[in-house]
């Protein structure tokens, strides 16, 4: 065996060990219940983080398109920056609540389209991703009085509030007045998290900024034994007396919360407020039962298709067609393997996109073997036509295969949610049905030569 075909043979061993290493911690976490699958999942630990993802279409969950409302956004902002900041915050709404491979991207002139593979609770997620929250501390108008604003029915009218003033509503639907200018907004916030107060109910703890605190600082001491309104989104979620100056910029969000309503709102304002409010225009929900109907119908028509290429290539070529198709699953795990290392998402068109791949690669080996025939007609010994065959392919493969990539490539570039997905899997497939067609069956048969194994290889 020459010092090539050992090279060759190293690589090749190489590349398959390393493929299988990364499978094999998808086929182990596949074969465990699902309940023993979710537990780990959300461990997220060293092995587990090698699983192949799976798209929203594979795996179910929500998708939503939503419309910024650039035209109720502050005077000034321009619209670009509007639905650009928009899209970051929500991205990172989504980030802190533990999406794995969100989609999120603008859609037109004012839409954002959001995909969120494996939520289970819809309603949950919609909430976050849609709240603005604006958060703001107002003084409340302590002479205010609520029967000063009723009408002769006994109903608020706010017609009667004075300039300066609005009546804003509480967590009960309560009427509160309060000073209509912000004495401090969330954008000075740093930091916010949840904490459980001496009765054991959940509050959120705000942390200021410098400028912040000193602001806080300044209305909390100008302020004592007056109640300063805690409002987000245009309700009163509390509205503490001021005891004392607070100096260290930190202030306390109390609402009689649950864990969860706590948890959310201590996301929305880690991520900060969205520049104008979003309109859900479309909600769609996948659900996980569409996603496994999916995987079978798409894992069905690649094991199928393979079967009948495979079939097709052994009846035509023989012993040639059985190289390639050992070639042809080579290729299939490489592939696999390579999409688990990269963390890349499957979707529906990725099957399409391996399925095109496979069909590719066969394509390669399709062209060396007529190049090989028409050698063997010309009167070459089947040993030197083989080499003449590579040889003389190599050419047409790479130019037809470089199309491909350089389409695939466009395709991950600007595509979106499927199309992407497609992209992905179509160009790493091509990069590896080229080392695949032209290098792993041209290795098997100079082992079969070099071995004498086979004294003679028919190509058909």
């Amino acid at each position: 065996m020459t010092k090539s075909i050992q090279f060759r043979l190293i690589v090749c061993l190489i590349v398959i060990g390393a493929a299988l290493f990364y499978l094999y911690p998808t086929y182990s976490w596949y074969k465990k219940p699902p309940q023993e699958r979710a537990t780990l999942e959300e461990n997220k630990d060293k092995i587990l983080g090698k699983i192949l993802n799976l798209g929203l279409d594979l795996r179910g969950g929500i998708h939503l398109v939503l419309e910024v409302e650039v035209d109720k956004a502050p005077k000034g902002t321009e619209k670009s920056d509007a639905i650009e900041r928009a899209r970051e915050i929500i991205s990172n709404r989504v980030n802190e609540y533990g999406v794995s491979e969100p989609l999120i991207a603008k859609r037109g002139e004012n839409e954002i389209v959001v995909d969120l593979p494996g939520v289970k609770d819809p309603d949950r997620a919609i909430d976050l991703i849609g709240k603005t929250a604006l958060l703001e501390f107002k003084l409340v108008d302590d002479k205010a009085k609520q029967t000063d604003f009723l009408d002769k029915d006994g109903k608020f009218d706010e017609t009667k509030i004075p300039e300066g003033l609005q009546a804003l509503p509480d967590k009960e639907g309560k009427k509160m007045i309060v000073k209509k200018e912000a004495e401090l907004t969330g954008s000075a916030l740093t930091n916010a998290k949840v904490e459980t107060g001496e009765f054991g109910m959940p509050h959120v703890s705000l942390e200021f900024n410098a400028e912040g605190a000193k602001k806080f600082a300044e209305v909390t001491e100008a302020n004592i034994e007056r109640n300063l309104a805690i409002v987000l989104d245009g309700v009163v979620q509390s509205a503490p007396v001021i005891r004392t100056k607070i100096p260290d910029g930190q202030a306390i969000i109390e609402g009689n919360f649950t864990q969860e309503e706590a948890n959310n709102l201590k996301i929305v304002l880690r991520a900060g407020a969205l520049p104008a409010p979003v309109k859900i225009i479309e909600n769609r929900t996948i659900g996980p039962s569409l996603g496994r109907d999916s995987i079978r119908a798409g894992v069905m028509a690649c094991i199928v298709g393979l079967l009948l290429v495979m079939l097709l290539m052994i009846i035509y070529y023989e012993v040639g067609g059985v190289i390639a198709n050992l070639a042809l699953l080579f290729n299939l795990v490489v592939l696999m393997g390579a999409m688990t290392m990269i963390h890349a998402t499957l979707t529906l068109p990725g099957i399409a996109g391996i399925i095109l791949t496979l069909g590719m690669a066969i394509d390669a080996n399709v062209l060396i073997f007529e190049r090989t025939r028409e050698e063997i007609i010309a009167g070459k010994t089947i040993r030197v036509a083989l080499d003449a065959g590579y040889e003389k392919a190599f050419v047409t493969i790479i130019d037809s295969q470089l199309t491909t990539l350089i389409a695939a490539a466009f395709l991950f570039q600007f595509g979106e949610g499927a199309i992407k997905g497609f992209g992905v899997t179509l160009f790493i497939g091509i990069l590896i049905s080229l080392y695949t067609s032209i290098n792993v069956t041209h290795l098997v048969f100079d082992l079969l030569f070099n071995n004498r194994v086979l004294k003679k290889i028919t190509i058909g």
